[in-house]
């Protein structure tokens, strides 16, 4: 007998901010796409301009579904664009305070904000919300739920460093955007993958996007096989 009350959904929320390194993004959004996750999207001002500069897609509020579409398919490799019908992503407006992530109320599982930028970094920390990504990812740690942070700026400054602290401090994964050499990527698009891997690791998510360290050093690694 089918329940009276349908399953709620239960996204992931990604925080797109305006860093170099919108690849992560799309990799990680890709990835959970894959793994049947949903995802609630929400892209800074700032990231908007960095997608088109890495890119040269526009992502426009109005046309989001099919910008999205364009920019996941952008170095996908054999990986195909997902779908995005069902209701597997929602976009909001990083200037919408009356949507859904902005309340505590709102059923997602959790945050990753990837790539964060040092801005970011500080709002978050100090729980300024001077954007829905912000706000998003303080109602997150309020509620305590899982927040990855994957910071990708060079080098960092004592206060950079003493948010990222303080983000530790109230529960979230700070996770710098440092690629892995050892797990045998040879290309861009790989080691983008592990940093994705990587974040969605920490988010408890499975995926297929490194390989596994399983004790074999070089030439003697086995295929699905990475250091972590």
């Amino acid at each position: 007998m089918e329940s009276a009350h349908p399953v709620a959904r239960r996204p992931w929320i990604v925080g797109v901010s305006g860093a170099s390194g919108t690849p992560y993004a799309a990799s990680v959004i890709r990835a959970l796409l894959a793994a049947g996750e949903s995802v609630d999207l929400v892209v800074s001002r700032a990231a908007r301009l960095t997608i088109l500069d890495e890119t040269g897609i526009s992502f426009r509020d109005a046309h989001w579904r099919e910008d999205l579409t364009a920019w996941l398919a952008v170095d996908a490799g054999p990986r195909r664009a997902p779908d995005l019908g069902d209701d597997r992503a929602r976009y909001w407006s990083a200037g919408d305070f009356a949507a859904g992530p902005s309340s505590g109320s709102y059923p997602a599982k959790g945050m990753l904000v990837v790539p964060a930028t040092t801005g970011a970094v500080a709002g978050i920390a100090l729980g300024l919300s001077k954007d829905l990504l912000q706000r998003a990812a303080s109602v997150t740690l309020k509620e305590r739920r899982p927040l990855v942070v994957c910071v990708r700026e060079t080098p960092l400054n004592g206060t950079t460093l003493k948010h990222l602290v303080e983000l530790d401090s109230q529960g979230a994964v700070v996770l710098p955007a440092s690629p892995g050499f050892y797990a045998g990527g040879s290309t861009v698009g790989e080691l983008v993958d592990f940093v994705a891997g990587r974040v969605l690791d920490a988010a408890g998510v499975p995926h297929s996007l490194y390989r596994r360290w399983e004790g074999h050093l070089g030439g003697a690694a086995s295929p699905g096989s990475t250091r972590t």
